[in-house]
């Protein structure tokens, strides 16, 4: 930075839209990341210099703020949680939308960030909840240096019960993850305040799924002593979660309080009250993503269920039916001992595909 010359602040809303954005920029660096959607993550170098290097280098790739990057290179470990939290948001966006129109893709995904729909609200939120589960995860793997597992006090004096396995620790990365995106009061800025909501939506999603599993020990199986740790349920429950709440998502509207005069959130009328703090919420109606645009490739081309999901899919415009062949294995039998011989077979299936 040139002396004399001070950078402007980057707002509320631009970090947490930097947090979204790490799914375009991650998905688009497969030949860096080696993140496809399907691969695990590469081991850590066995060199601890080399490791350092590594985890810099990472840190400098990723689409943060200036402030982040500071962040991400004194948290050792923080670049990988990143990398992690991409690979669960990108994989399970796919999965819960890949019967909507709008599938999750990239393609458009920038110019869908900066609207206040309803997919804008899942991508917030479904972000934060990777991070967050990401960052427990890597605490208790011991992938974070400045962090361990959960040490939540009202199991750890309860009588006759102790920790023997670490626990995910929620704890830690919730408060991480509010310093990281630097959360401040959105003041009267709307969208700045749906985007807060929208995020904190993911982050409860991840902490309700927070369970104590407990193994008993003891003779014949008696519970003398337990064993209890804090455990995340799989992120595809959380995901899960999230597309049902985008599907009840409750549209927003800006009202002052009559006893405090702060601008708050509150849904239409209809539907009475302010959006509960585990509502997504949204600021506009979203397109159709029938046609290409500027938010989606459209859905030209989409395999889809003839009898299910072809008519509202295709948009009413018609599919196109073609066979497919296929070889799968066929009358399979077991031989003495512990050998299975099969045939292979040709398999002939109609699929459909939405015309353009």
């Amino acid at each position: 930075r040139r002396p004399g010359i001070m950078r402007p602040r980057l707002s509320r809303t631009a970090c947490l839209l930097r947090l979204a954005a790490l799914y375009i920029l991650l998905s688009r660096s497969a030949a860096y990341f080696g993140l496809t959607g399907r691969e695990p993550l590469p081991a850590e170098p066995s060199s601890s210099s080399s490791s350092e290097r590594a985890h810099l280098k990472q840190c400098e790739q990723l689409a943060l703020s200036r402030r982040q990057k500071r962040v991400c290179r004194r948290e050792p470990g923080l670049a990988g949680a990143l990398r992690e939290s991409v690979r669960l948001g990108l994989l399970e966006c796919r999965y819960q939308f890949r019967h909507e129109r709008w599938n999750c893709s990239l393609d458009g995904r920038a110019s869908l960030l900066q609207r206040g729909f309803k997919e804008t609200a899942f991508l917030l939120a479904v972000s934060s909840a990777a991070l967050s589960h990401a960052l427990a995860r890597a605490c208790s793997s011991g992938r974070m240096e400045r962090c361990t597992c959960d040490d939540s006090p009202e199991l750890q004096h309860r009588e006759a019960w102790q920790w023997g396995i670490c626990g995910d620790n929620l704890k830690y990365s919730t408060r991480f993850l509010k310093r990281f995106l630097g959360q401040k009061r959105a003041g009267k800025d709307l969208r700045a305040r749906v985007d807060a909501h929208n995020t904190n939506v993911g982050i409860r999603a991840v902490k309700s799924g927070l369970k104590t599993t407990c193994k008993c020990h003891g003779v014949s199986g008696s519970c003398a002593v337990r064993t209890c740790w804090k455990q995340l349920s799989p992120f595809h429950d959380t995901a899960r979660l999230l597309k049902f709440k985008y599907d009840s998502a409750v549209r927003a509207l800006s009202v002052t309080n009559s006893a405090t005069g702060e601008p708050e959130l509150a849904g239409p009328r209809r539907q009475g009250g302010s959006p509960r703090p585990a509502d997504l919420v949204y600021l506009e109606d979203s397109p159709s993503f029938c046609r290409p645009s500027r938010y989606s490739p459209g859905t030209g081309g989409r395999p889809c269920a003839k009898d299910t999901s072809c008519h509202s899919l295709c948009c009413g415009r018609g599919y196109n039916t073609a066979l497919q062949h296929s070889t799968v294995s066929c009358h399979c039998q077991v031989r003495w001992c512990c050998h299975v011989e099969c045939q292979t077979c040709l398999r002939e299936e109609e699929v459909y595909t939405c015309k353009p």
